[in-house]
């Protein structure tokens, strides 16, 4: 098994894919808006790349927080709100908030779960401030580190009863950044103490089974690598400050904030500590040179992947999707 996750081009394997698929075995799959149509295509998608690797617990990943990143999108699935409507409700009742959260979570879990979806890339534990650039924006869960932390714990705790892996993301933080990591390399010169603040609600959901790195430079722990290709920042803060135990996977590789080929920013990124290399456009070309670039995935890595994984083994827990978006909705209109 190569320890990458690769996307797919289109809304069913290429025979090209399959065969390269089938070569490399990456540990897991990524899918876009490009990838989903329909429920019974989308179900079809995913079981045939269940059969293709072997593994009944293999990662198939997608992007659906809510608001205005959402793949799966009307009229064949509904809607979900942007995850700042969570934190704007925790301002007059936090209880609710919490358990809204957690509602539209687990509906969000069950709704991915019944097309073979099993992880989910969520939530941001970005610490939102005047200078944060909007790439973040409403897709955060607030400005203050413990609400943020109770938020992400619900979520993670609501995709965990809908049958989905979380991931909690960008580590150590996106939140000091005032550019696009998805279009330039933003660079961070706060002072250690002040990245306090954004690495705590990080350090509070330590044990969250999945996370993912920011491609961000911060001067006072790396100044020459993104925390994406640094071991400094993965080893001493991600691992060590921080404490986390987890799965932590790469930020999309084809992001501008990086910079060389596809094979060396997948192999940068697994030498300096990541678990995985994530690769988000399907090219065959790019994906070929990470498969030539990187070796078998670790023990160790494979063992965060195993665990991770299995918080998920029994599946969904029994409840009603229209009854936690009820529940939901009530909850936000009452606040």
């Amino acid at each position: 098994m190569k320890p990458v996750i690769h996307a797919l081009s289109g809304t069913s394997l290429t025979a090209d894919e399959r065969a390269f698929f089938t070569e490399c075995d990456p540990a897991g799959y990524i899918l876009f808006k490009r990838n989903v149509e329909t429920r019974d295509q989308l179900r079809v998608l995913t079981d045939s790349l269940r059969t293709l690797s072997g593994r009944a617990d293999l990662p198939i990943l997608i992007d659906q927080e809510g608001g205005r990143v959402a793949r799966m999108q009307p009229p064949e699935w509904p809607a979900f709100p942007a995850p700042a409507m969570f934190d704007r409700l925790y301002d007059v009742a936090p209880v609710s908030a919490i358990e809204a959260a957690r509602a539209n979570a687990q509906a969000l879990g069950i709704m991915l779960s019944e097309v073979g979806i099993t992880v989910d890339a969520l939530p941001l534990l970005d610490i939102v401030r005047p200078e944060t650039s909007s790439v973040i924006g409403d897709r955060a869960l607030g400005s203050e580190p413990l609400r943020v932390a109770a938020l992400g714990r619900a979520v993670i705790d609501g995709l965990r009863r809908g049958g989905v892996v979380g991931i909690v993301k960008h580590m150590p933080g996106h939140g000091l950044a005032g550019v696009d990591s998805h279009k330039e390399l933003p660079v961070v010169d706060a002072e250690p103490d002040a990245l306090q603040t954004d690495i705590a609600p990080f350090a509070t959901l330590k044990d969250a089974p999945m996370g993912m790195t920011a491609h961000v430079v911060y001067n006072a722990w790396d100044a020459k690598r993104p925390a994406t290709l640094s071991p400094t920042v993965i080893t001493e803060i991600i691992r060590g400050k921080i404490g986390f135990t987890g799965l932590l996977m790469s930020d999309d590789l084809d992001m501008k904030a990086l910079s060389g080929s596809a094979g060396e920013k997948a192999s940068a990124a697994v030498a300096a500590g990541c678990d995985l290399a994530l690769e988000c456009w399907a090219r065959m070309d790019e994906m070929t040179d990470i498969a030539n670039a990187l070796d078998d995935i670790t023990p160790q890595s494979r063992a965060r992947l195993d665990a991770a994984m299995a918080t998920i083994s029994d599946g969904p827990e029994d409840a009603d999707f229209a009854d936690l978006i009820a529940k939901r909705d009530a909850l936000l209109a009452a606040g």
